[in-house]
């Protein structure tokens, strides 16, 4: 029987495992966080192992998702996997097109290193943006990749359009950290004290 409680503001993290069971697919908590890993941690995150299993259990108990027990070969453990019920399905449906678009939060720590800048030698910060740079390109050439693999499957035409965003994104911030480090060169090693 389906917890009224736990069907009641639902964090993210619920919409986004419950976002992935929605693809239709039975999935276990490993399938899952290789999913995640693979297309969330490009825009949102990708939930820890823990994260997943303790929202698996909150979808069970508010009957969004149900599962079961899979035999695996001899000498391995049984694995339990997870499929979205019906219900499950026209939640996540209602919430994808019904709830307030958050605005996105920016935590972004070579910003702050930045702001903090007048603490940090210029060479430091320069390489603080250097680093950043070098991360954007590589997340920009890994969705750029996962776009292309997404290409000859016909149910993830979303997912790799949000991967082309992911793409461009990334691609944004390795240029914003290039301009960043020319702003720096027009500074000269000035640097102003608090």
């Amino acid at each position: 029987m389906a917890d009224e409680t736990n069907k009641r503001a639902l964090p993210a993290t619920s919409w986004a495992v419950l976002g992935l069971l929605s693809f239709g697919e039975e999935l276990s908590g490993y399938d899952l966080k290789k999913w995640s890993d693979w297309s969330l941690r490009f825009f949102y995150w990708s939930p820890s192992f823990s994260q997943i299993y303790s929202e698996l259990k909150r979808l069970e108990k508010a009957g969004y998702a149900s599962s079961r027990m899979v035999a695996q070969d001899t000498g391995t453990r049984d694995k339990r996997v997870y499929r979205i019920t019906d219900e499950g399905m026209a939640a996540v449906r209602k919430w994808a097109r019904e709830a307030p678009v958050d605005p996105p939060v920016l935590k972004h720590g070579p910003m702050l290193r930045l702001w903090l800048g007048h603490l940090l030698e210029p060479e430091q910060m320069r390489e603080v943006l250097v680093q950043h740079q070098e991360f954007a390109e590589g997340m920009r050439r890994r969705a750029a990749a996962d776009v292309e693999g997404a290409k000859d499957e016909s149910a993830w035409v979303y997912p790799a359009l949000t991967l082309k965003w992911a793409e461009r994104y990334y691609a944004s911030e390795r240029d914003l950290a290039a301009g960043m480090l020319a702003d720096l060169d027009e500074l000269g090693g000035l640097r102003p004290r608090p």
